[in-house]
Formats: C-alpha cells, sequence, structure tokens
C-alpha cells in the first residue's frame, strides 16, 4: 500500500495484530530501519521525529543484536522475532550509549508487545558496551519462553553527538551466576523482507505499542535508580526469627580476622588506611549513575581517553562479507581510533591498514614496495621484523593488519592509552617510531626520510602526534562543492566530514595538497614522490585530518604521476602548491560523504567493572555505589546456611527470597557474612532471618590473633568438611541485639530552622518505625534564635535529653558532653549531624552493624548539591568524612571519647583522630553506603555564629 499522493501525510497509525507470512529464510537477520540527522539522546527525542516509524532514511538488515554504526545524531529500530534455543525462564538487558528500549511480545503479534527492559529516559543515561547491570532498568524480570514458539522483539536506540555509539541486547537462562551474552544470528530471524520494496511502501511496517506515536508510553521513571523500591528499605518491619533458635545452626568458631590493628601503631589519620568496605547482594543501586555524565570515576580509564577515545577498546568489530572488504580500506577522521585497532587478531588474514600487501594484489594495488635487503618477503599475514633504526620508505616494512603497531611489542613498553595489550612478538630488533592517524589507507608509499627525528640529532618523531603540545599552523582547506555526486557502494551516506571508500585503483594515490600540510608542520624532509602515505603524515587538526584524507578522483592519478619527480623545499612552496590546488577548480577540491556502516555489528562481553574493584577504602570516586557481590557466591552461601537449618529443625523453614547479603572479606582467615533472608515457618507467617555467619578457610586458625586468650573456643585447624571446601560456622562474640537503645547526640548553636527540621524527622521516623528504642540527646550552646528545649518537649518523641552548655560552640565538647549524659554502658551512641535526612531502616541498620566489643558504624552518607532534594537527588557519597559514627557506649569510653583537648575551639579532622583510636582499640569498622540517607545542603555563612559577642571569643563560622 502507498501513501495517499505517493509523499503525502501518512495513514492513521493502527496497531499491527498479526505478523505477516514467516519464512525459513528468515533466519539469521532482523530488520533495521535508520533515522538520520536527528539530535538528542533520548528515545522519546526519536518518537517525535516527523518521519518516525514509517518511513525511515534507509531500511537494511542487521546479523546479530549487537549494533556500532560509529556515527552521531541518529536512532535505529530493530525489530524481528526471536528463537528460543530450549525452553525456560530467560532473562533479558540491553545496553546503550545513548538511551534505549526492548520490547518483547508474548507472542509473534507487534500488538502485544511490552516494555522489558530500557536505558534511560531522559538521554543522559548510557553504559559502557555489555555493561548489562548498571541500571536496574536494564535487565528485565524472568519471562517463560518456549523453543516451539516465536516471539516479536523491537529495539529502539537513540544515539546523541557524544559518546561511543552502541547498542545490544544480551539474555541468560535465570540461574545464578550466569552472564548475559548478546543474542546472535542463531536466535534471530526477519520480520519480513523489505529488499524488494520501495521506501513509499509502509503497509508491512509494524505498529507495536513502541512504536505507535499514539501508544500509551510508560509511566515516568525516578532518575536516580536509589529511589526505586527494594525490599532492605521495609524489611525491619518482617518480625525476626528468634536469635535463640539459631544458636545450635552452625558449629561455634572463633572469629578474629587479620585486618584488625589491635595495639599496632598508627600514624595520625593513617586510620583511613586500614576501613575496607563490604560486598552487598543483591545489587542496592547505591551507586550514583545518574551522576555519571560528570564523573566517570568509576570506570578505569581516565575522562580524557574516554572523552578522546571512548570505550570502543572493549568491542571487536565482526568481520566484514565476503566482497566488502574494500569498503573497509579507508575509515573515517574521527575522533577515535578505529576500536579493531586496539585488537591484534593473529588468525586475520586481512591487511587493510599496512602499508603494502606482502604477497602482490592486482586488484588493491599496481606496484609493490620494496622490502628490506635482509628480508625475504613473507606470506600475508606474517609480521615480519623491523630494522633497527628509522630509514627511508623503500625500508618500511608490512605492518599487522589491525593492529596499530604503536611501539616494538617486545622490545619497548606499550603506550597508556591503548586497550588491552596484544602478545609480545619474537621480533629481535626494535621497530622505527611511527606515526598514525586515525584514517588509513593500502598501496601508498611514503616519502624518503619522511620517518627522520624533527631535528639534527634529536628525538623521533613522538608516538602520539594527536596530542598537541605546542600550537602549529593549520593548511588551508580547499572547500569547493564535488562536479557530480559521490559514488555509492550500498551504504546510505551522511555528513561531510570525512570520505567514502573508493574503489581500490583509486586507493593508489593521493591528491597533492597532502604535501602543503605535511611541509607546513615541519615533520617531513623534501619529497620527489608525491604518493605519500597518509599513515606516515601527523595530522594535528581535524581541518588538516580532513585534507590529508581526501579522496583522489578519477584522471587526478595522471597529474600525481608528473609531480613525482618534482624537488619542492620544506617551507617555500607549500603556500604556493594551495594556491595551484584552488587554481585547479573542483577536479582537485571535491568533498565526499562519508560511508556509514549501519550493519557493522561487533561482539563483546558482559563487561562486570565491579571485578575491577578493590575493598579498600577508594577516596577518590565519590559516585560509586557499595562493592557487589557476585550472585553465585551469595547463593552458595546461603544455600549451605538453609541446608543446615533445615537439617537442624527438620525441614521448619523454607527459604522466599535473599533480601540482603552482606561480606567482609579476610584472603587469609575466612570472610564475614551477614545473611538477611526471608523465610517462612511451616504452617505460620512469613519471618526475618538476620545473622552473622563466618566461611572459615581450611587450615585457618582463629586463635593465634587473639591475643587476649579470651576466646571460649579456639578455631579447629583445618576444615571438617572432607572435600577440603570453606565451611560454614557461626562466629563467637558477634551477635546484634535488635531492642538495643540507640541515643542520636546533636550538639547544636543557633540553627532553628534546621533543628525544627531535624526533630519534625525524628518524629516522622518513630511514626513510620513504631520504634520507641531511641533517644534523642541536643547539646545547646546557648541558642538565641529559638527555645531548643521547649521544641524537644513538643515534639512527639519517644525519650529525649536536653543539655545546656555556654560559651563558642565546640563539635567534639559537644559530643563527648552528650555520651557522658547517656547512663546504659550496653547502648549505642550515634554521634550525628543537624543536617541529616534519615531512612526508615536506619535504626535497624545502626543495631545491626554495631557489635559490642567487636563491631562500629561509620555510615557513608550522600551529600545534596545546592537545589537538589530527597525526591531527586544530586550530589555525591561523603566517602571521606567519619562524623557519623555509631559505637557501643562502653567501647567509646574504653577508647577516651573524644578529644575535646585538641579540638577545642576548631573542628575538622576529629573525626579522623577519633577513627584511629577506634581502629587500635581493636575494633572493626564497618563502611557502607546507604540507601537514602542524605545530607541536606546549607551554606555555611554565618553558621554557628553567635549574636552579640558579649565579650567572649567569636565562634567560627563554619560547619559539617
Amino acid at each position: 500500500m502507498l501513501l495517499p499522493g505517493g509523499t503525502g501525510r501518512p495513514p492513521p497509525l493502527n496497531l499491527t495484530h498479526r505478523a505477516p507470512p514467516w519464512r525459513e529464510e528468515y533466519l539469521g537477520q532482523a530488520n533495521l530501519h535508520v533515522f538520520e540527522d536527528w539530535c538528542g539522546g533520548a528515545v522519546g527525542h526519536l518518537r517525535r521525529n516527523l518521519h518516525f516509524p514509517l518511513l525511515p532514511h534507509m531500511r537494511t538488515t542487521v546479523r546479530k543484536l549487537a549494533v556500532s554504526p560509529k556515527w552521531k545524531n541518529y536512532g535505529l529500530r530493530v525489530f524481528g522475532f526471536i528463537h528460543p534455543a530450549r525452553d525456560g525462564d530467560v532473562q533479558f538487558s540491553v545496553a546503550s550509549d545513548d538511551n534505549s528500549e526492548f520490547w518483547l511480545s508474548p507472542s509473534e503479534s507487534p500488538a502485544g508487545a511490552q516494555l522489558v527492559a530500557f536505558v534511560g529516559k531522559t538521554g543522559s543515561e548510557w553504559t559502557a558496551p555489555g555493561e548489562f547491570t548498571k541500571f536496574s532498568s536494564q535487565v528485565s524480570k524472568p519471562r517463560r519462553l518456549m523453543a516451539s514458539r516465536r516471539y516479536y522483539f523491537e529495539l529502539l536506540h537513540k544515539q546523541d553527538d557524544r559518546g561511543s555509539d552502541h547498542v545490544e541486547v544480551g539474555w541468560r537462562a535465570f540461574l545464578p551466576g550466569l552472564k548475559f551474552e548478546v543474542i546472535g544470528s542463531a536466535h534471530i530471524s526477519l520480520y519480513t523482507d523489505e529488499s524488494a520494496l520501495k521506501m513509499d511502501h509502509v503497509a508491512h511496517v509494524p505498529q507495536s505499542p513502541a512504536s505507535h506515536v499514539g501508544g500509551r508510553l510508560p509511566q515516568e521513571e525516578p532518575r536516580a535508580d536509589m529511589l526505586r523500591p527494594d525490599p532492605r528499605d521495609t524489611f525491619f518491619l518482617t518480625p525476626r526469627v528468634e536469635p535463640s533458635s539459631l544458636e545450635n545452626v552452625l558449629e561455634p568458631c572463633a572469629y578474629a580476622p587479620t585486618y584488625v590493628v589491635k595495639d599496632f601503631p598508627i600514624a595520625r589519620y593513617q586510620g583511613l588506611q586500614f576501613v575496607y568496605l563490604s560486598f552487598v547482594y543483591p545489587n542496592d543501586h547505591t551507586r550514583l549513575t545518574h551522576m555519571e555524565t560528570e564523573n566517570k570515576c568509576f570506570y578505569r580509564e581516565s575522562p580524557l581517553y574516554l572523552e578522546r577515545f571512548g570505550f570502543y577498546k572493549y568491542m571487536k568489530m565482526d568481520q566484514e562479507e565476503d566482497g566488502e572488504e574494500d569498503q573497509q580500506v579507508q575509515r573515517r577522521a574521527f575522533l577515535f581510533l578505529n576500536p579493531d585497532d586496539f585488537l591484534d587478531e593473529e588468525d586475520d588474514g586481512e591487511l587493510l591498514d599496512s602499508l603494502e600487501p606482502t604477497e602482490a594484489g592486482p586488484a588493491r594495488s599496481g606496484r609493490r614496495l620494496p622490502l628490506p635487503a635482509a628480508r625475504a618477503p613473507t606470506e600475508a599475514g606474517a609480521t615480519p621484523t623491523a630494522p633497527t633504526s628509522p630509514g627511508p620508505a623503500h625500508q618500511q616494512t608490512p605492518r599487522r593488519s589491525r593492529a596499530l603497531s604503536w611501539a616494538a611489542k617486545a622490545a619497548r613498553p606499550l603506550p597508556l592509552l591503548l586497550g588491552r595489550a596484544p602478545p609480545p612478538r619474537a621480533a629481535a630488533a626494535q621497530q622505527p617510531p611511527k606515526v598514525y592517524v586515525t584514517r588509513v589507507r593500502p598501496g601508498l608509499q611514503a616519502p624518503p626520510g619522511a620517518l627522520k627525528p624533527l631535528s639534527p640529532g634529536g628525538p623521533p618523531w613522538p608516538p602520539f602526534p594527536g596530542v598537541f603540545l605546542r600550537p602549529r599552523p593549520l593548511p588551508r582547506v580547499q572547500l569547493r562543492p564535488p562536479p557530480r555526486p559521490p559514488r555509492s557502494r550500498g551504504y546510505r551516506t551522511g555528513g561531510s566530514q570525512a570520505t567514502e571508500p573508493r574503489p581500490p585503483s583509486q586507493a593508489q594515490a593521493t591528491q597533492g595538497s597532502q604535501e602543503g600540510p605535511a611541509r607546513l608542520l615541519g615533520h617531513a624532509a623534501p619529497t620527489e614522490n608525491l604518493n605519500t602515505s597518509s599513515e606516515t603524515r601527523p595530522v594535528t587538526s581535524f581541518l588538516s585530518l580532513s585534507q590529508a584524507s581526501r579522496p583522489q578522483l578519477p584522471g587526478a592519478e595522471e597529474e600525481e604521476e608528473e609531480e613525482e619527480g618534482d624537488d619542492a623545499a620544506p617551507g617555500d612552496e607549500a603556500a604556493s602548491e594551495d594556491s595551484e590546488e584552488a587554481a585547479a577548480g573542483p577536479a582537485l577540491g571535491r568533498w565526499r560523504e562519508e560511508a556509514i556502516d549501519w550493519q557493522r555489528t561487533f561482539s563483546v562481553g558482559a563487561v562486570d567493572f565491579e571485578l575491577l574493584r578493590s575493598d579498600w577504602n577508594d577516596l577518590r570516586c565519590n559516585v560509586s555505589g557499595n562493592l557487589q557481590l557476585p550472585e553465585a557466591e551469595a547463593v552458595d552461601v546461603v544455600a549451605q546456611y538453609m541446608e543446615r537449618l533445615n537439617a537442624r529443625h527438620s525441614g521448619r523453614y523454607a527459604l522466599l527470597r535473599i533480601v540482603n547479603v552482606e561480606k567482609r572479606r579476610d584472603s587469609a582467615r575466612g570472610s564475614r557474612f551477614l545473611l538477611e533472608l526471608e523465610v517462612r515457618e511451616r504452617g505460620g507467617s512469613r519471618l526475618r532471618l538476620s545473622e552473622y555467619v563466618f566461611l572459615r578457610l581450611p587450615g585457618a586458625r582463629a586463635a593465634d590473633a587473639d591475643g587476649d586468650g579470651e576466646s571460649p573456643e579456639p578455631a579447629p585447624a583445618a576444615s571438617a568438611r572432607p572435600d577440603g571446601r570453606p565451611e560454614l560456622c557461626r562466629p563467637l562474640r558477634l551477635a546484634w541485639r535488635q531492642d538495643v537503645m540507640v541515643h542520636f547526640i546533636v550538639p547544636v548553636k543557633n540553627q532553628a530552622r534546621w533543628v525544627a527540621q531535624f526533630l519534625a524527622d525524628m518524629a516522622a521516623l518513630h511514626t513510620r518505625t513504631g520504634d520507641s528504642h531511641f533517644s534523642v540527646v541536643l547539646v545547646d550552646f546557648e541558642s538565641e534564635d529559638m527555645d531548643v528545649e521547649r521544641a524537644l518537649r513538643a515534639a512527639r518523641l519517644p525519650s529525649y535529653q536536653y543539655l545546656r552548655r555556654t560559651g563558642n560552640f565546640e563539635r567534639s565538647a559537644g559530643l563527648q558532653a552528650g555520651v557522658d549524659a547517656v547512663a546504659d554502658p550496653s547502648s549505642i551512641v550515634f554521634l550525628c549531624d543537624l543536617h541529616i535526612h534519615f531512612p526508615p531502616n536506619i535504626l535497624d541498620g545502626i543495631r545491626k552493624h554495631c557489635v559490642e566489643g567487636q563491631l562500629a558504624f561509620a555510615p557513608v552518607v550522600m551529600r545534596l548539591g545546592c537545589g537538589s532534594w530527597p525526591g531527586d537527588p544530586h550530589g555525591y557519597w561523603e566517602v571521606n568524612g567519619f562524623g557519623l559514627f555509631g559505637i557501643y557506649k562502653s567501647d567509646f569510653d574504653r577508647i577516651g571519647g573524644m578529644n575535646t583537648e585538641e579540638f577545642r575551639d576548631q573542628w575538622g579532622g576529629e573525626d579522623w583522630e577519633l577513627l584511629d583510636r577506634v581502629l587500635q582499640a581493636g575494633l572493626e569498622v564497618e563502611r557502607l553506603r546507604l540507601r537514602h540517607f542524605y545530607h541536606y545542603y546549607h551554606s555555611r555563612r554565618g553558621m554557628w555564629g553567635t549574636r552579640g559577642s558579649r565579650g567572649r571569643k567569636g565562634a567560627r563560622r563554619e560547619g559539617p
């Protein structure tokens, strides 16, 4: 069916309920519709396109659900059918830069498509290639699929003008520990064959809820993943299994981790180096993914590297089809290197980016470069050894295909800005230094002396000519329109900043204007041959890069042949040659459109950047969340515990779900786990199991490190398991109390609005949790802007204390006075700040991570930015601060309390000094980022200041 009038307005869009007849030859591909020249990074921007979804710029196919055209400002719509390999529950995940959506129908009908996974909604969200678990929205819920059926799918992707463009869909069986794998050609098929249809034939284009402009779009999603519901937030309301019924489930064992630094001399503020992080499962989404548009410190690469090269080194481009090899000869001049050049494939026989094939190839080049006299011609794909020193062009040796030889692999170190290192080579001699650009061509001869040093006796060319250390003159670029349209080679074209692949016969020559830029830059010696390889020319700007890689036109080769014998001085004739080129007219001044390979697919593994992190307290990155515990490890520990639990209680408990698992690693003796499981008692209701267990390593001894000798029962010398695997045991003296009293100690002075807000939040906490086992202790330094005691009495708190002190505000003295007012030594004191938003489970979190004589708790708070609030949190984790600190009062008194002498009239550093003494006393400090735990933004102007001096010394105008 044609549109009315051929190009008129489309007819009303309706959902497609029946798919067209399917054929067996459709297997192995999926339909791809391309919408070019459309800005924005959100899928919603793609839906606003006037021609979406019926009239794309191009219709083609792809062979796997992993596409990377390496272009900008476009949108993709991939659709077809998925063919499962077997029956079972399957999880899907999508990764992309920028946003994407993956829709799946429970049948082959497009009308039933449902959104199952997506990356972002605003256009600012993105993932690295293969990063399938960055956002919670990326991973779908398990879906039951059958191998005998096919399922309609639709993948929408939007790319703006920044980043490493890619989109891929992975799937996995719903089993613990399995990684996502990209859906390949064996499991996809076309929706219909569009190869014989005109572009205005639209009746076959499927209309689904994903593409229908009038369809109901998903509801607004929270921008921060941490705002999504999580069972941890309310699990404290579930009744707890009595700890007494769990005492004999596991054998008791002594617990003395090796990382405890009891009595170890610690220099001032050195305790930060002895605080380790815990691993968490499932993902609590404390990673601030919505803040990574400004801060990419979570990834190992530097921001400069990511800005210049992106994430392409994680992607391996798939091989091109036969007959399309020539189209990959030239690569467009972009700001990043071709990702294939980061890989060194020993089985790749192509020599696309070598200076010259080692075997005669008449289809590619009519001439051959002479090889070094000491070397015989090698087989295609081999890597000959290089000469020991730079030489003229006739001494150049061919390079391996698809591998940038930045350095002699076995002779000198690899550059820092490369991807994974290639294997070492057997070359005994050092290769000459080379200079590279982002476009390479075959069959071009380097000029004599092109690799000479910059100055007599000076160093050779720099290894990174694209990094500009000094300004350089820019050559003039001819901007004349081409006299005839560029030659198409089967791809849609777009853009005007680079070139299109040309026939091999044209690739032998280069326009004479290349000599000008090289001479202006001063790197090339006088030459008699203008067939200069662009690979041996330094390019320092996008204009010169475009000029150096301008396509050779038919009929221009004769002109270059005439100029080959001309000598030219490096500086005298550069401008004159540019003038001659300008006078030559359109024959030498044409611009060709870029060839975009919309069918370019790639391979990528499930990149788990979490595995690259360590458990040391990283003070450099303030957007990364808690460390993620591998699913297989968490499930294995839970399975062992449930087996022992039901063996003890005759199958009394059934596991419903794993709510939270926390692991503190000790590589010498074993790992401590906090298991929080939702179980159902036989014939009863749901219960909460929350206990510490210890996974003891075989042969580990804990009594050796317990210098006090108070351990009731030393650990056995080796694991009792016959297979020698680590065994679960119950760590002695490591049990937390659910009903222990928690005292919030807060010093205040002249902060009326914040005191009122704090009391309102604490009253709301009491109302929401129904927990009466906490108290608020306010230490007031003669506030004049409100009656603090009266506000305390009016607040609906279960318990409170009011202390009044005179003089200037002193945080250390105020905290110490508040702790001294607590009578019960077996209660917890939480050193607090006034500008804190508490999550509902804060009391439960403090109690779980404070164990008398063993554990103290220093939660990491998220410091909100200006204009941000808990409903839309923008900010960073306060990874350096330890001012929010929970500890048993008996332990606090044992270490000597706050240092009130040294920090009398100042604060800033008193928390680090306290941390040093806590660690020296033999306590562990648990360090976790808490969900919904915020520090409100506030100005420090006039903070804690006094109104009227009254002859006293003025207080500091600063605050925490």
